[in-house]
């Protein structure tokens, strides 16, 4: 096992930051921890790396206990590797000599260093940028000399906060892949911190939604995309509705008529219904379109409609207009277990 957290806790002024969390990571995973700004998620990273102290719990890193009743490692004796959203790389030295620098604090000559430091630069791939100055270097660019400093410190976990926060869309999107091929060429464990459910379906191996301190739920991006475990998970997680609904036999009632869930539960719960479960047509709900936005290649709406208690969030093939009457039939939905 590569990361083991068993009950970790961390209070700031009498208020629960990490609030008793337990997970394990086995090696080479790729996990990432989403949740909304003050969730948790960044003290539980430092936390990990030993850039704070619990009150209490286990962390195991690599089958070895980092922190135990009366033990805690130091974070340069951790064997981590972390990115922080700034980079923190040194303006003064170029790229081969930041990535040199973990050699050389442990007492390899200047020249064994930079050639340690080269074989990191060909994983990023960053060799041809060696002898530039960070200030010389895209963020994208950046970004990747701090990945190599991290292998270059012979990390077998390596824990990113927020690593692409403070790049633009389109350079976001290019460096998921890059982050990704960084990972399976790495052979590391990865510990990924980020506030954008998208970032972290498309990178995440496993993942866990946190809020409140807390681990909400932990899976696959797929099943907590399509079977959210609670409301708070549904509603950070993707786009839908929740809606009350009587449920029996494997159909659920909701504001007059019977919707098709694949469920065994019975009588009142709630319903959440994704966009891709709605279709518009002559018959059903009748709704009104509330707001609209064109989202390159569909129409995403907002309808309200009568009986039904919450807004209703539309993919829509072709344009619409505000205050337009539709009719809405729901195909499907996922009965939220808590």
């Amino acid at each position: 096992m590569s990361i083991f957290v068993d009950a970790l806790t961390k209070t700031f002024d009498g208020h629960p930051a990490v609030d008793a969390v337990s997970f394990s990571v086995h090696d080479n995973a790729f996990f990432c921890v989403v949740g909304a700004s003050g969730c948790g998620k960044s003290t539980l990273l430092r936390l990990i790396a030993g850039l704070e102290e619990p009150d209490h719990g286990r962390i195991e890193l690599n089958n070895t206990p980092v922190v135990a009743p009366g033990l805690f490692v130091p974070p340069e004796e951790r064997n981590v590797g972390v990115v922080f959203q700034s980079y923190a790389l040194w303006p003064h030295m170029t790229v081969s000599r930041n990535v040199a620098f973990p050699y050389e604090a442990r007492g390899l000559s200047a020249s064994d260093a930079l050639a340690r430091a080269g074989e990191h630069l060909n994983t990023v791939p960053l060799e041809t940028f060696a002898d530039r100055r960070p200030e010389a270097l895209s963020g994208g660019q950046r970004q990747r000399v701090a990945l190599a400093r991290c292998l270059a410190g012979d990390a077998r976990t390596i824990l990113m906060d927020e690593p692409l926060a403070n790049l633009d869309p389109h350079l976001r999107g290019e460096m998921e892949s890059e982050l990704r091929a960084f990972h399976n060429r790495s052979g590391a464990t990865t510990l990924y911190i980020t506030h954008d459910q998208r970032e972290a379906m498309a990178l995440a191996d496993i993942m866990a939604v946190m809020d409140g301190g807390k681990f909400l739920q932990i899976g696959c991006p797929e099943d907590i995309y399509e079977r959210p475990a609670t409301e708070t998970v549904a509603r950070f997680i993707g786009r839908g509705a929740l809606l009350k609904a009587d449920i029996r036999n494997g159909s659920a009632l909701i504001a007059g008529q019977t919707t098709p869930v694949a469920s065994k539960a019975e009588g009142l719960k709630t319903v959440f219904i994704r966009p891709k479960n709605i279709a518009v047509g002559e018959t059903g709900w009748r709704a009104e379109i509330r707001s609209v936005h064109y989202r390159g290649g569909f129409w995403e709406a907002v309808a309200c409609g009568d009986g039904l208690e919450t807004p209703i969030m539309l993919d829509l093939p072709k344009a619409v207009k505000i205050g337009e009457q539709v009719h809405l039939t729901f195909t499907g939905g996922w009965v939220i277990p808590n």
